[in-house]
């Protein structure tokens, strides 16, 4: 499972978007949510847009693999998807926040890798933020607040991407994810196949 956080306007959803992109087999944990779709967003394919009613209900059935409290909306990852991918030996990205990963690593410690993305400046930030023209004044200031917050938490990533320039930082992030793929542990059935005469699976 590929954790990708940041705060918001750091650029993680463009950089995840690419790697999809180039690697279609990875799946795509698609979270669910109580916030308001923006323009353009599909349910069921950005995220499962809920009530918080529908939410909170789903929490009481232990239907989330984590959740957590964002900007004041509920995000959460359906734990049938994860079990399912896991069954199956499919790999997951997850575009989710450090309270997401957090609870994700202690629930599967050997199977998450941690990634986050850094903005080069909180100027920069801000500039992205009102760049976008999609929140207003009072909702750029709180997530402003809310990325002086989530910055503090790099420490609990594996891997950190400065994310100045979208093509140096998605070569960072695709180099993160490929030697994941190649791991000793992840190529075991491969060498032991060698070892045995037989045709390797890469």
């Amino acid at each position: 499972m590929l954790v990708v956080s940041s705060p918001s306007g750091a650029g993680k959803t463009t950089l995840c978007n690419r790697l999809r992109d180039e690697f279609p087999s990875l799946g795509f944990s698609v979270s669910h949510t109580t916030r308001k779709p923006r323009k353009g967003e599909v349910d069921g394919v950005d995220y499962v847009f809920e009530s918080r009613h529908e939410f909170q209900e789903k929490i009481a059935r232990d239907e989330f693999a984590e959740y957590a409290m964002v900007h004041n909306n509920m995000y959460g990852t359906s734990a049938a998807r994860v079990q399912q991918a896991l069954g199956e030996g499919r790999d997951l990205l997850f575009d989710i926040d450090y309270q997401g990963g957090r609870q994700l690593r202690a629930k599967f410690p050997k199977d998450v890798v941690l990634v986050f993305i850094l903005p080069p400046s909180v100027q920069e930030l801000e500039r992205r933020l009102r760049g976008r023209g999609t929140d207003a004044q009072d909702v750029i200031d709180q997530r402003l607040r809310v990325a002086r917050s989530e910055l503090k938490h790099y420490v609990e990533y594996d891997f950190l991407v400065m994310n100045d320039e979208i093509e140096r930082a998605y070569d960072v992030l695709r180099g993160i994810y490929v030697a994941q793929l190649h791991t000793c542990e992840r190529q075991r059935a491969a060498a032991e196949a060698v070892l045995t005469g037989q045709e390797p699976l890469l």
